[in-house]
């Protein structure tokens, strides 16, 4: 069989990664594929810069539709990024009948509904198990090894910088600024790490799970999101000497009336196994009723990881480019016609335990009151601390973790706590993790 031929559009760290991970390994690859693999094209913004990987086999170019609708493309890998330009250049592709291969979790979280319904009309392919963390083969497990379970939940650190982050604020007992600066010195964050102290990085990434996880649109628009920039050093240490450590996680879970979606700092138990993934280090844990918690542990970014799943679903798109469309593992796990547009529920409902740190004044009464208040919402206390705050005001600062408790009731109490005479501003709010491995 002839080789199959592949365009590139953009030739960054993963894209060079992509094309010398082809070379080093091309006689396993195509063992694997079952034909030969080749990039012939690439279009790039700085050709002399390309020229810096294994290319000298490649037709190196600026023009990326000139590759898209060229008729000896038949695969088209899509690493520019953003959700415009790289939009047009997918459906450009896709209409010109060629299957794609991208790394693009803005464009698929933004755009992934629209550019699937054009694939499954074309009869073509689009993949893209890069997209979410890394090097770690979580969408093929949740749509293809996992797919005779009912995923009741899923709950993973999907975002490396902010992790990275709140290692560095755990071990070295530095202030988020100062652990930020670090990862940026790095290389683990950009000059502007929005997308990822943000959560919106980890939100595009969560609507692509828990879209192949329950059969739901991709709904990046509905689910909650909240960084990290909050979190002070002593939420760290209050949180250790409570037997939990914060992690920024994406989670997406089933209940009764529609199904969760967020992103937000949580504190773990520090016996789970999601508190010891340390460092730029992705973890998911995924829930199915049959077989129970899996784990998913890896490199979630960089170079050779992201290209390794680049390759992985070139070599999966070449499989497939000889089976009917219709015996095709679906885009997002379940049949398109199956798809179910099931609620996102709003953050009051969510139902979860819940961590909050006061400042008050050190006066009698004070823990009464905050403790009837919680009462009043029928909210149990799991634990509470009390601890002089880092001033020095006659003031104390109160944590307490709760039992399970609706989000809407929490809120409830907090309105209360802020409207009390003796309360300083700045109430810190946090959620607790509720699953088990």
């Amino acid at each position: 069989m002839k080789p199959v031929r592949v365009g590139i559009l953009g030739l960054g760290t993963v894209g060079a990664g992509a094309v010398n991970l082809l070379s080093d390994n091309g006689s396993e690859i195509t063992r694997r594929a079952g034909r030969g693999i080749r990039v012939t094209r690439a279009a790039v913004r700085d050709v002399a810069k390309a020229r810096e990987c294994r290319t000298s086999d490649i037709d190196i170019a600026t023009d990326c539709h000139d590759i898209v609708s060229d008729p000896d493309i038949d695969v088209v890998i899509e690493l520019i990024g953003g959700d415009t330009e790289a939009f047009d250049l997918v459906m450009a592709a896709i209409a010109n009948g060629k299957h794609v291969v991208t790394a693009n979790k803005h464009l698929i979280a933004l755009r992934g509904n629209e550019i699937f319904a054009a694939a499954d009309e074309a009869g073509v392919v689009v993949s893209f198990e890069a997209a979410v963390a890394g090097g770690i083969p979580i969408i093929k497990a949740i749509r293809e090894s996992l797919a005779a379970n009912h995923i009741e939940w899923l709950a993973g650190i999907i975002n490396g910088t902010g992790n990275f982050i709140l290692s560095q604020m755990m071990f070295e007992n530095v202030s988020f600024a100062e652990a930020l600066a670090d990862a940026q010195a790095r290389g683990f964050a950009e000059a502007d790490p929005t997308f990822d102290v943000e959560g919106i990085d980890a939100a595009h990434k969560l609507a692509i799970l828990g879209s192949i996880a329950f059969g739901i649109p991709l709904s990046f628009d509905k689910i909650f999101t909240q960084g990290i920039r909050e979190i002070e050093a002593d939420d760290i240490e209050y949180c250790a000497e409570l037997g939990y450590r914060i992690k920024h996680l994406g989670i997406a879970r089933r209940q009764e009336t529609g199904v969760e979606m967020r992103v937000h700092p949580t504190l773990v138990s520090e016996k789970a196994l999601l508190a010891s993934v340390e460092g730029e280090k992705n973890a998911i844990m995924v829930h199915g009723d049959a077989v129970g918690p899996t784990v998913y542990y890896g490199a979630g970014a960089g170079a050779g990881p992201t290209a390794s799943a680049v390759v992985a679903d070139l070599i999966d798109t070449v499989r497939m480019m000889s089976v009917d469309p219709k015996g095709r593992v679906p885009h997002l796990a379940f049949q398109p016609d199956q798809i179910s547009d099931e609620p996102i529920l709003s953050s009051d409902d969510f139902e979860c335990g819940h961590y909050f740190r006061v400042q008050v004044a050190d006066q009698i009464g004070v823990m009464a009151e905050i403790t009837r208040a919680l009462a009043d919402q029928k909210i149990g206390i799991e634990a509470i601390l009390q601890k002089d705050p880092p001033t020095e005001d006659d003031d104390a600062r109160v944590m307490i973790v709760t039992k399970p408790a609706r989000e809407r009731d929490l809120n409830k109490v907090l309105d209360h706590i802020r409207s009390l005479p003796y309360t300083r501003e700045g109430i810190v709010h946090m959620r607790v993790a509720q699953f088990e491995d």
